[in-house]
């Protein structure tokens, strides 16, 4: 996460250290909860277990960080990521939703991104599986009817376009990819959640009336999305500030739990 200023790019590491000491402590309470909305809405509409990969993960601490992972899979869902970690007493949250769908259709996944850096930062996307540039259909179904509401935020003022110094993240962004900073004031707050959760029920309109996969693509669609996931969390810029304050060989065990590792090598 970065915030444009004038020519320069700032990293989210110069932006908490501009302000590490910043008590996120309410934002961190309002963004939670409307995560936890929308997971519980996902595991009512989907049935899931708890994976035990994130078994004891529910609420720890590591170094300077505190956090919660918890993680879900099941028929038609394959992969729930509901997941927090940061310092709500200095400066820094990344919170997430992430939808990773079954293969019985070729709807887009979903991710939600909250945080903190101390500003207010918001991320959230439609993940695409189909080659946007070549499968015109395929836009036409899940990305044209997002456009205006996509436009409609974009041009709100009160968020600055936050670019990832990451090249692998800024590839996967699809053309409704949101990414943006704020003052932390509690409109912005409220406007970045009210925006999340009527693009998370959007989706899932979108999710319900998808045709399905025929069962022969199904394994391919299966390989794709798990290369995907796996190269997402593996490369995310966020791991590498992580590991300032957890320190590497925490970061290098949550990470495989985040993607779904174990979930993944039980496939058939």
């Amino acid at each position: 996460m970065t915030e444009p200023t004038g020519q320069e790019v700032r990293t989210i590491h110069e932006m908490v250290a501009e302000n590490p000491d910043v008590d996120v402590r309410e934002t961190w309470t309002t963004f939670w909860e409307v995560l936890t909305r929308i997971k519980d809405r996902l595991t009512a509409e989907f049935p899931v277990d708890r994976h035990p990969s994130s078994a004891g993960l529910e609420n720890y601490t590591a170094g300077d960080f505190e956090g919660s992972l918890n993680t879900y899979t099941g028929p038609k869902l394959e992969w729930l990521v509901h997941s927090w970690l940061g310092n709500r007493q200095a400066s820094i949250l990344d919170m997430n939703i992430n939808v990773w769908l079954g293969q019985h259709v070729d709807a887009p996944h979903l991710v939600i991104v909250f945080g903190t850096v101390p500003h207010a930062y918001h991320y959230s996307d439609f993940i695409a599986r189909r080659d946007l540039t070549l499968d015109y259909e395929y836009v036409e179904r899940y990305y044209e009817p997002e456009n205006e509401h996509y436009l409609r935020f974009r041009g709100d003022e009160r968020f600055t376009w936050a670019v990832s110094h990451g090249t692998y993240m800024r590839a996967i962004i699809s053309p409704v990819g949101h990414s943006y900073t704020a003052d932390r004031t509690p409109e912005n707050v409220e406007a970045i959640c009210t925006y999340a959760t009527e693009r998370f029920e959007r989706w899932l309109e979108m999710v319900r009336s998808a045709p399905e996969v025929p069962e022969a693509e199904r394994a391919e669609l299966r390989a794709r999305d798990h290369r995907l996931r796996r190269q997402i969390y593996s490369r995310d810029p966020m791991n590498k500030l992580a590991e300032n304050f957890m320190g590497a060989e925490m970061v290098a065990n949550l990470v495989p739990r985040r993607y779904g590792a174990a979930q993944m090598e039980a496939q058939p």
